[in-house]
């Protein structure tokens, strides 16, 4: 029970193996890989993927590091790309779970319940591995493990940073000053900025823990200048973007060649949005996105609470970092940012370190509640096995509800619905066409499945709200070389009319499509879109519409569509509904030409993806006479 193994080889030292932290690594990295997705998903994936496969440049800022973290991956024998590369966000949200046992284990390393030294090791290993499988279980880092996400790789670091200032805290009071660990801590937050830049709302917390040690340091020129020298050396990850646009990737966001370029991808300025005015009901929800509670549930947050008290009196300073972390996320991803309400649940990933750090608190929670009992309790000079396991069922019994309460929710072992959704409408196209894309989930992983799958180079792809860049119509000169849309400021009319314009251009030349997003976000005025499945063909509207072509529907394949699936995110579900509505609008149609069993066929399939079109799907069936 003593928690260590001993290995001795000849010629070598004997090496101490602790199983526990090693569980810390393998027990969430087993629980990701049973429920990782299979290939590309929804949101920013298939465009991480891309960037990823082709070592390019994301979307701003661009994210250098977790490309080249993830880069290796691609070469793993196992599974599609996709798949290798959410192996490693598995891998890294695993890293964070074994850091998180450090953290708990180092800030619990001089703690005493007994006088007995084997239990007081074991209950320490107890916490620290309890806190780490916790935060595995979360939903929020669940959901980000099981595909390519960079915020995992992101609390990885930040867990680190953390446990350098908590050694060098250590050294300091033992009398010896190690600046060095402060130099590390410096070029670490630097490189994080090539993952994410949220990583700069915990400075402040960093530099607290240091002033509340020593504030002696801040007024040392030279070690300052070392800290931002070696900040600025870990910053330097980002040469990385206009060095792989020089070569022009397959994906090159931004195209960061020149200075004026970078700096537009590395500060966002592609992204300009008006705040909404923001009510009561607003603010409550931004501020609803960090929510331990919804997390580890509020017996965690419970314990969290609980940890913060027992640190108080040993290292307040630990407290105050995590407590000023939480408030200056709030104030600036809450009350900077402004964020409107339909985008909230992008911002709720940006807390993923922050509950790394309530994950820490929740297993100093854990052994305060043991302490309690301890002293509470007569127990027996000899520890038996039954109080062993009176321990473990009280450590572990919140991590084991959560990966209960979780697993469902979170298992995409079988999530194909982004991959068909994109062959499908793939599919559906004739050569050498053109499709129009609409929304980032509906374009991202269109450009995995072409540009690293390599199905259907024959097409292309344009995404419409990049229509109004330069450096965007520069990447696909198949269609944008000699447009009009490179003679204007199309940026101030908007990508509507430059869709207009490009579509005008290419029509009569090449078979134009749009996405069902594109349909239904724009009014067309000048030209009729023709349903093909789940695309749409772009006519004149002195053309012949033609009948649409039921039969496309035969080459689909429909994984998860026409049953309930375990995972279900906004955009999952926005697919799913797409489907529907298509079957649903084939079916009209058919009905209209007198094609009635074809066309209660397809109100049935309608029906069957959802039950939200049975009063539509009924509707069409009254106005047509056709029985079910």
């Amino acid at each position: 029970m003593g928690g260590i193994s001993r290995i001795s080889l000849p010629g070598f030292k004997k090496i101490k193996i602790n199983p526990f932290i090693i569980l810390s690594f393998i027990l969430p990295f087993a629980l990701y890989m049973v429920t990782l997705a299979p290939s590309v998903t929804f949101f920013d994936s298939g465009e991480f993927l891309t960037a990823t496969a082709s070592l390019g440049s994301a979307h701003s800022p661009g994210y250098p590091l977790f490309l080249m973290y993830a880069k290796p991956f691609t070469w793993l024998p196992l599974g599609n790309i996709a798949f290798r590369i959410n192996v490693a966000t598995a891998f890294s949200s695993s890293l964070a779970c074994l850091v998180v046992y450090v953290l708990t284990t180092s800030l619990l390393k001089n703690e005493t319940l007994l006088e007995d030294e084997r239990f007081n090791r074991i209950t320490v290993k107890f916490a620290g591995l309890a806190a780490a499988i916790s935060f595995a279980f979360t939903p929020r880092l669940w959901l980000q493990s099981n595909h390519d996400k960079p915020y995992p790789l992101l609390a990885f670091i930040v867990a680190i940073i953390f446990y350098l200032l908590l050694k060098w805290q250590e050294q300091y009071r033992e009398g010896s000053e190690r600046p060095s660990y402060v130099y590390v801590c410096t070029f670490l937050a630097g490189l994080a900025m090539g993952v994410h830049q949220t990583i700069v709302l915990l400075l402040p917390a960093w530099f607290l823990m240091i002033v509340l040690t020593d504030w002696r340091m801040v007024t040392r020129i030279k070690e300052l200048l070392l800290a931002t020298a070696f900040a600025l050396l870990g910053f330097s990850v980002h040469l990385y973007l206009p060095l792989r646009a020089l070569s022009n990737p397959l994906l090159n966001w931004g195209d960061a060649k020149t200075v004026d370029q970078f700096l537009w991808h590395f500060l966002r300025r592609g992204y300009p949005s008006e705040p909404p005015f923001r009510d009561m009901a607003l603010l409550w929800a931004q501020l609803r996105a960090f929510n331990v509670p919804r997390e580890f549930t509020w017996l965690g947050a419970a314990l969290t609470v609980l940890g913060l008290f027992f640190l108080w009196s040993r290292n307040r300073s630990v407290v105050v970092a995590y407590l000023v972390s939480v408030v200056t996320f709030l104030l600036v991803i809450v009350g900077y940012f402004n964020t409107p309400m339909e985008m909230i649940f992008l911002t709720e990933e940006f807390f993923t370190p922050l509950y790394l750090l309530s994950a820490v608190m929740i297993g100093i929670g854990l052994f305060t509640l043991l302490a309690y009992a301890i002293r509470k309790a007569q127990l027996p000079v000899r520890l038996g096995v039954p109080v062993y396991g009176v321990v473990a069922v009280l450590f572990f019994t919140l991590p084991s509800a959560l990966c209960a309460v979780n697993y469902f929710e979170n298992d995409q072992h079988n999530n194909y619905i982004a991959f068909d959704y994109a062959a499908n409408s793939l599919r559906s196209l004739p050569q050498n066409a053109i499709m129009f894309t609409w929304g980032d989930s509906g374009a991202f992983p269109l450009w995995y499945l072409q540009g690293v799958e390599r199905m259907r180079q024959d097409i292309d792809l344009p995404h419409t709200p990049h229509l109004v860049f330069n450096w965007y119509l520069d990447s696909m000169p198949r269609i944008f070389k000699g447009s009009n849309l490179k003679k204007f400021d199309i940026f101030s009319f908007g990508p509507e009319t430059a869709l207009r314009i490009a579509i005008t251009e290419n029509l009569g030349l090449r078979p134009v499509y749009i996405d069902f997003s594109t349909r239904y976000s724009i009014e067309f005025k000048d030209y009729l879109p023709v349903q093909r499945g789940i695309v749409y063909r772009i006519r004149k509207i002195n053309e012949p519409s033609g009948i649409p072509d039921a039969s496309v529907w035969d080459n689909y394949n429909n994984r998860g569509i026409m049953v309930k699936q375990s995972f279900l995110d906004l955009d999952t579900g926005k697919a799913i509904l797409i489907y529907a509505n298509s079957y649903l609008e084939v079916g009209e149609y058919l009905a209209g030409i007198n094609r009635q069993q074809e066309a209660i066929m397809m109100l049935g399939k309608a029906e069957q993806i959802t039950p939200e079109m049975r009063a539509a799907a009924d509707q069409v069936r009254l106005r047509h006479g056709l029985g079910r």
